[in-house]
């Protein structure tokens, strides 16, 4: 069974098969993903998994003629992002097939939606879960969370990714809409507007933070959503992770996080100007797009204005 199923489409078509998030997998599609198993298989179970936005994934269970039961995840694209097709993560999953860090494996794909409607992945279902609101042993959750970012940042073949480009290409510069202190956002948007500090590019996730990592029993099992895999700064790997655990535990938890990976990666210094990107990409690219949610917004500018103090632009 040749494990990838392609077919070449144009962009237009691809744009078209975009589907609302969260929509159930047709019967057409269920007939796909037999066929990917094998003559006789048959889908037992379907279940969709919570979260995610440009992607809707359902856990899937499907029994094959000998009666092996794969448990798999379904993974199509309900939004339609040019620098982040199918592909990119098709060629991430590959170089990943060695690292020691659990990732999912590749399955079968139909990457212009011919088959499914939208673009498509099947891969494997990793153990374990999102992890807890609060971990018992957070500097532990942290330790564990930069230990894999060194092993995925030496994954080899990172050269043959697409590079690294920021989300948000500051077409349009100002505050979001509910800021406090937009003075602190000028200032970051003006930062970021320079040149990024000089890097050795690296494979990078480009996405990772606290949802991607999955785990059982205080131990980290998987990191999963590789869409968006790149050549680049591992300081954005960083930077990312750091802005999550901001929001989500509090600037203690983001500031341990970049001592833990300096611990373990060893001749790394974080530079803040990673962090000042990083926030600066959760802003609307374009004029009506989708808006900065008040929630967070102090946590992001009290960070913000730690940041640019360490870059000596506040004193």
């Amino acid at each position: 069974m040749d494990p990838v199923t392609t077919a070449d489409a144009s962009l237009d078509a691809q744009l078209s098969r975009a589907l609302p998030l969260g929509r159930p997998p047709s019967e057409a599609t269920l007939r796909w993903v037999c066929e990917c198993l094998g003559p006789g298989s048959a889908v037992q179970a379907v279940r969709p998994i919570a979260g995610g936005t440009s992607h809707t994934n359902h856990f899937l269970l499907v029994e094959t003629r000998s009666g092996t039961v794969h448990r798999l995840v379904l993974r199509r694209w309900t939004e339609w992002e040019s620098d982040f097709p199918p592909e990119r993560e098709i060629a991430a999953l590959a170089l990943l097939a060695g690292c020691e860090i659990p990732t999912p494996q590749l399955i079968a794909a139909d990457p212009s939606g011919g088959r499914c409607g939208a673009p498509a992945l099947l891969i494997t279902r990793l153990p374990g879960h999102p992890p807890r609101p609060v971990p018992e042993d957070l500097s532990e959750y942290l330790i564990q969370l930069a230990a894999a970012l060194v092993s995925l940042h030496d994954v080899k073949g990172g050269t043959t990714m697409p590079p690294y480009t920021p989300y948000n290409r500051l077409q349009i510069r100002q505050p979001p809409f509910h800021a406090r202190n937009p003075g602190i956002w000028d200032k970051a948007l003006e930062v970021v507007t320079d040149p990024p500090p000089e890097f050795t590019p690296h494979f990078i996730h480009r996405d990772y933070h606290p949802d991607n990592s999955l785990w059982a029993c205080g131990r980290l099992c998987g990191i999963v959503d590789w869409d968006r895999a790149s050549y680049g700064p591992i300081g954005i790997d960083v930077a990312h992770m750091r802005c999550g655990l901001l929001l989500r535990y509090g600037r203690d938890a983001a500031d341990a996080f970049a001592a833990a990976f300096e611990q373990v990666r060893g001749n790394y210094e974080h530079h803040p100007y990673w962090d000042l990107r990083c926030v600066v990409d959760l802003l609307p690219e374009e004029e009506h797009g989708r808006p900065l949610a008040p929630a967070g917004i102090e946590r992001l500018e009290g960070y913000l204005e730690a940041r640019l103090t360490d870059l000596g632009v506040l004193h």
